[in-house]
């Protein structure tokens, strides 16, 4: 009798083992395609050595009897056509891992654990601030990680697990693996000042404003394309001459006397920023909307619904689940 339950413990473990090689082979993967196919940079993200990250993938193509990455002498250098198709598998399979994990922590403690956030300084600067004061009061042994990037950094980062969310109006609709949620629509307004003509126009035109010299988001951020699709629209050709990611960097060089500003109109404040003037432009763009990006089939603690619940109040547990899982 103790000898057989001696093979059955050694047959667990052995088989615990097998496992816990063959999700390292999968991550060693996944982790040398994050890694622009640096071995030696994957194997320090793993804390393993560079030569047992190079056999992992060794035995990996082995078994499945096929190359994963294409190599020039013994650099890798892509993927393979079948390697692209079981990275896809991969990706699927370490984020169910990961979601198993998540679980586990929900019915242990729901209360506590981390809630990363991908976003924008505008997001960062002027939305978020009143929501997180309301969720950390809620939820205080909740840490949070806030990540800011372009657009495109950010819906990666959502798409490739390094976050739970991601929020940004421009580019997140980039990558199939998001679900995309739209949150609030927004537009802009023209900032200048105190003593600018432009404060006398009425109805304030693109004529008006293509009159002066302009400066405003970096393409790419900040629904900066909507700015630009007006312009084109009345075939005028606006004088952009300083651009910039963020607002407070625009109303810095505004405050000197370099031009006039276009921004999101939450990221002015008549106190704060005076002596500058806002002047409503909502008639002359489009609006904009902010989205937030989740990794399609990504298991949520109850607490970043919460979140979510807090930031755009229609955004409900069905819509979530609904966005996500179908």
């Amino acid at each position: 009798m103790y000898i057989k339950s001696k093979y059955i413990v050694l047959y667990r473990y052995n088989f615990f083992l097998y496992a816990i090689m063959k999700l390292q082979q999968l991550r060693s993967v996944q982790e040398i395609v994050r890694r622009k196919y640096s071995v030696s940079t994957a194997a320090q993200a793993l804390h393993m050595t560079q030569p047992g990250i190079s056999n992992q993938i060794h035995q990996l193509e082995q078994e499945l009897g096929t190359p994963i990455f294409e190599r020039y002498g013994k650099r890798l250098i892509g993927m393979t056509p079948a390697g692209v198709l079981i990275l896809g598998m991969i990706d699927k399979i370490l984020s169910e891992v990961e979601n198993i994990k998540l679980v586990g922590k929900e019915v242990n403690n729901k209360r506590q654990g981390i809630l990363s956030i991908a976003t924008t300084h505008t997001q960062a600067r002027y939305v978020l601030p009143p929501i997180i004061k309301q969720f950390r009061a809620s939820y205080p042994e909740v840490h949070l990680r806030m990540f800011q990037g372009t657009p495109q950094q950010i819906a990666e980062m959502a798409a490739n697990g390094t976050v739970d969310l991601a929020i940004a109006t421009e580019s997140i609709g980039l990558f199939k693996e998001l679900a995309l949620l739209p949150c609030y629509s927004w537009n802009r307004c023209v900032i200048v000042p105190s003593n600018h003509p432009l404060l006398l126009c009425n109805p304030l035109t693109l004529e008006d404003i293509a009159k002066y010299p302009i400066i405003t988001y970096i393409t790419g951020f900040t629904g900066r394309s909507k700015l630009d699709q007006a312009f084109i629209n009345k075939k005028i050709t606006p004088n952009i001459i300083l651009t910039a990611s963020d607002a407070d960097v625009i109303k810095t060089y505004l405050h000197l006397g370099l031009g006039i500003g276009i921004i999101a109109k939450m990221a002015f404040n008549a106190t704060e920023d005076a002596p500058l003037k806002s002047i409503d432009a909502e008639n002359l763009f489009e609006s904009s909307i902010t989205y937030v990006g989740i990794r399609r089939g990504a298991y949520l603690r109850g607490y970043a619904y919460d979140f979510l619940k807090l930031f755009t109040p229609s955004l409900t547990h069905e819509v979530i689940d609904r966005a996500i899982y179908t």
